[in-house]
């Protein structure tokens, strides 16, 4: 028979009739409960606002984006074309030119990106679900797609024939510069549809044909400034670089889609860990209770405890005692508080009980990753708790 244990479940029976020490192991309980509850809701309600956040940038970037390291574009050769095609992991991929540029409507002007596509880029980007009005554009034309918050800037229509818009892109070269149409190639294009993802998004592109982009910037039919690829299911996105820097002669630079939004990943990923820390602290002062039930029920049980020593059983194991009893608290209540947190996060997952506006609910998201960290948080911080409680009993205190 294992002795200590044996002495625990002899004492937690005995333990129920004092009711002052039942009333501390029920607010150490609560508390537990409490936390667990609290950590679980929270880290799935900000895996839910951490996903609804990234599905803005989801609609416009691919799952993985070649650039070149050597300039603003570089070359394709209808061979390195066919040997992308070859490649396994990729399902899709399109052919790009981003630059910044000048619009002009009327008597307003402003500076962002004209993004040249190819006909494959709704293959990669799902940017036609994102269409707010109009239709996507036809290629090898001078239709354009605008956000929506540049047609708001412009207070500008689609097939506005009375007023032009207008695209203006320096010339490169070097030399004097005598007149306007010396400095810029310019073309007058016509918005065919309005997109509308989010504040940010809705001023940063406008969207037109490949070949169009390369005549104003005087680029030649193989020259680009990226290819957007998106990748097949479960596809090894390693395997898939290092083949792309083999066709490439490693003169490229390829980014997923972290790596894309590196500075918005960072801050989401911070956020969370400070929310984690919050809550984890609550969950700490909490356990402050268990230590305060454990030590005064060692106290409470001090005169059985110097029985036990004096029939020879060591403090090692007498510390046992405690130390399960503690940690069997905070395993039983975690589970508890855990529990009753999925509840609440599968009713609102489900049913959208809380909502920020008329037609959108309150984003969670239920993760077994976050059952494991607060199941993991709560016994961690449990057993720390009740290991010291437990050493409160010494031969000192049995004296």
């Amino acid at each position: 028979m294992n002795f200590p244990l044996y002495i625990a479940k002899r004492y937690l029976r005995s333990n129920s009739k004092n009711s002052a020490i039942n009333i501390i192991n029920r607010i150490a309980s609560m508390g537990i409960i409490v936390g667990a509850m609290a950590l679980f809701v929270v880290l799935s309600v900000f895996s839910g606002l951490k996903e609804f956040s990234l599905s803005f940038t989801n609609n416009l970037d691919p799952d993985l984006k070649i650039s070149s390291t050597l300039g603003k574009s570089f070359e394709i050769s209808p061979g390195q074309e066919n040997q992308l095609k070859k490649i396994a992991g990729i399902a899709h991929f399109s052919k790009i030119i981003e630059e910044r540029v000048l619009f002009v409507y009327g008597d307003k002007q402003e500076v962002t990106y004209l993004k040249g596509v190819d006909t494959q880029f709704t293959q990669v980007n799902p940017i036609v679900k994102s269409l707010y009005n109009g239709q996507w554009l036809a290629y090898n034309t001078a239709q354009v797609v605008v956000g929506y918050g540049l047609a708001q800037k412009f207070s500008m229509g689609l097939l506005d024939f009375n007023t032009n818009l207008e695209v203006f892109v320096p010339k490169p070269g070097r030399g004097g510069i005598n007149s306007p149409d010396d400095a810029f190639n310019k073309t007058t294009i016509y918005p065919i549809g309005i997109y509308a993802i989010s504040e940010d998004l809705d001023s940063k592109y406008v969207f037109a044909d490949l070949r169009m982009a390369q005549d104003l910037l005087e680029y030649n039919k193989n020259q680009i400034s990226g290819i957007e690829i998106k990748n097949k299911q479960g596809a090894d996105e390693t395997a898939i670089t290092n083949q792309l820097n083999s066709i490439f002669k490693d003169k490229i630079t390829v980014k997923n889609r972290a790596q894309l939004n590196e500075s918005l990943y960072k801050m989401l990923n911070t956020e969370n860990i400070a929310v984690y820390l919050i809550f984890t602290l609550v969950i700490i002062i909490a356990l402050f209770n268990l230590i305060g039930a454990l030590i005064m029920m060692i106290l409470d049980k001090k005169s059985n405890l110097k029985t036990l020593f004096n029939l020879g059983v060591e403090i090692k194991s007498l510390r046992k005692i405690f130390l399960l009893q503690g940690t069997l608290l905070s395993f039983f209540g975690g589970l508890i508080g855990l529990t009753i947190g999925i509840v609440i996060v599968l009713l609102q997952q489900n049913f959208e009980w809380i909502m920020i506006t008329d037609s959108l609910a309150y984003p969670v998201v239920f993760s077994v990753e976050n059952v494991v960290i607060v199941m993991g948080t709560i016994m961690v911080l449990g057993f720390i708790a009740s290991l010291i409680a437990s050493s409160r009993v010494s031969e000192r205190l049995l004296e």
